[in-house]
């Protein structure tokens, strides 16, 4: 999935700008647009869009209200000709800036911060911290790698890097991730069974005197995570 955008601005020349550089990065997509702020708010409530850029310069902009109507997780970043820049003056929480005349690179650098702020690009979190569809992107190496978590068999933590290890090929994918951060937006299925490994439940071949083999893989289990791992074994009785 890729991170939605929606874009307010009443300037055409701006507006056209921002969607055409929305349309040339991979890991963005344009949710909607707006030349106005009401037009936003009365319809925020059906909306779940991951960034908004808006305009400072635009006029009837409520700044508490619509500060009221914006996810606490959704990040705004103001477009404005203004050198000295203050965003504690509009009243709402405010990413980054974008200053115009807006290049590229410029765009580029501050969407991607604001991607890599989340650690994980584009995972949707619910309350109990834990992601909910089928794939995430990651940022590996100079590449952005979208995984098929149902793929995934387990994950090894080396240092500050994590390993994807997948069921279809023997080739890990990569990322600078701690396991920390890792296991708190993994499906239920991902259970930690050591301080090194996360192993995915669905690919589990057997478990056997303090190890679990994953997809033939055998990997040790931690005294220290037996228990929570153990839990989540529902023998089928016989009886």
């Amino acid at each position: 999935m890729r991170t939605k955008c929606i874009i307010v601005d009443d300037n055409p020349k701006i507006l056209d700008l921002l969607t055409s550089y929305v349309g040339k990065t991979q890991f963005l997509r344009l949710h909607a647009t707006y030349t106005s702020i009401l037009s936003l708010m009365q319809e925020m409530d059906k909306l779940e869009p991951d960034v908004i850029f808006v305009n400072t310069k635009m006029s009837g902009v409520d700044s508490i209200t619509f500060a009221h109507s914006i996810r606490k997780d959704c990040k705004v970043i103001l477009v404005t000709d203004e050198d000295k820049y203050d965003a504690k003056r509009y009243g709402f929480p405010v990413f980054d800036y974008l200053l115009t005349p807006i290049s590229y690179q410029e765009f580029y650098n501050v969407t991607e911060r604001a991607n890599l702020d989340q650690d994980i690009y584009y995972n949707k979190i619910n309350p109990l911290g834990r992601v909910k569809h089928s794939t995430m992107w990651i940022k590996s190496e100079s590449k952005y790698v979208q995984i098929e978590l149902s793929n995934v068999t387990f994950i090894e933590g080396v240092k500050d890097y994590v390993n994807f290890h997948f069921a279809n090929t023997n080739r890990p994918v990569i990322a600078l991730m701690r396991m920390k951060k890792i296991e708190k937006l993994l499906p239920e299925e991902f259970v930690r069974i050591h301080k090194s490994y996360l192993v995915n439940m669905d690919h589990i071949n057997y478990v056997e005197r303090g190890y679990v083999i994953v997809n033939g893989e055998r990997l040790p289990m931690g005294l220290n995570f037996k228990e929570e791992f153990m839990s989540h074994i529902k023998v089928t009785s016989a009886v």
